[in-house]
């Protein structure tokens, strides 16, 4: 069980990292018309889900939907942004600073502890954000302010869904997030469209199907086996969009700048130890 659910995690990171390569092949176009297609296409999903299962899409706590899905929006709207100024790689390790913002949030909202060890790993995995933007200087500082907007505001969606916990149905909270994504983007790009030309199409159409798979067996794999055994292989992410960013647009990374992605990722891991730990 555990082998299988490590394999769904490890789908659900490949898909994030196809997500990343096909927003930076693209990132010529608009930010919000990215955010339109990424969410147009997995509310489609949704509905085909909601259709086969029977579940209600309005769900039962309306206002925090409400407040994920706003929250959800705007850092999606700000990691596209950071995609279209930095190296993904660049990007994605800093995003990932969204746990320890929502561990440090969660001490005032949700009344929970964060350790000692939990903010030394906190330090460190900053930095590896100061050596990442010291030397590379691909990254901007205003690209810098948003990804690390983009990771705050992370934090703050683990917060909520927390809060919401298991009361409505996954698909439901998605769903929500998604929606509002959809209709406040598209009203956007009414003002800034630009239409995608050729093979962009079935690029930026399929862009809605992948983050449904990725929500999909992310959530498959935290069913299947403990959050501490299968989290850390979400930050094979990481791993895959460095890759995808050398490989097919060739983005190359200096020595230090992948020392430090490596010390934001193990700070990240043992950040999920420490919690274990509690």
């Amino acid at each position: 069980m555990l082998t299988r659910s490590i394999l769904y995690m490890m789908i659900s990171a490949a898909c994030f990292a196809v997500i990343n390569s096909i927003i930076r092949h693209v990132d010529h176009l608009p930010t919000f018309e990215l955010v339109f297609f990424r969410s147009i296409g997995t509310v489609a999903c949704c509905w085909i889900v909601f259709a086969a299962r029977g579940i209600d899409p309005l769900g039962h706590q309306r206002w925090l939907l409400f407040l994920r899905a706003i929250v959800g929006f705007t850092s999606m709207t700000l990691f596209y942004r950071a995609l279209q100024l930095m190296p993904m790689a660049s990007a994605v390790s800093m995003r990932y600073l969204s746990p320890f913002f929502a561990a440090a949030m969660a001490i005032f909202f949700l009344g929970e502890r964060m350790r000692r060890l939990q903010w030394l790993f906190f330090c460190t995995a900053f930095l590896g954000v100061l050596l990442l933007k010291g030397f590379d200087q691909r990254i901007t500082p205003v690209g810098l302010l948003i990804v690390l907007s983009s990771a705050i505001i992370s934090g703050m969606v683990y917060v909520v869904i927390r809060r919401i916990g298991d009361r409505d149905h996954p698909v439901v909270v998605v769903h929500y997030f998604l929606f509002l994504s959809a209709i406040v983007s598209g009203v956007i790009c009414c003002f800034v469209w630009e239409t995608p030309v050729g093979y962009q199409w079935p690029m930026l159409l399929s862009i809605g199907f992948f983050g449904f798979l990725a929500q999909l067996y992310m959530t498959k794999a935290l069913q299947a086996a403990e959050t501490n055994l299968v989290v850390p292989f979400k930050y094979a992410e990481v791993i895959f969009t460095l890759l995808a960013g050398w490989m097919v647009f060739g983005e190359g990374q200096s020595i230090v700048a992948i020392m430090a992605m490596s010390l934001i990722v193990i700070s990240l891991l043992g950040n999920v130890w420490a919690k274990r730990r509690l």
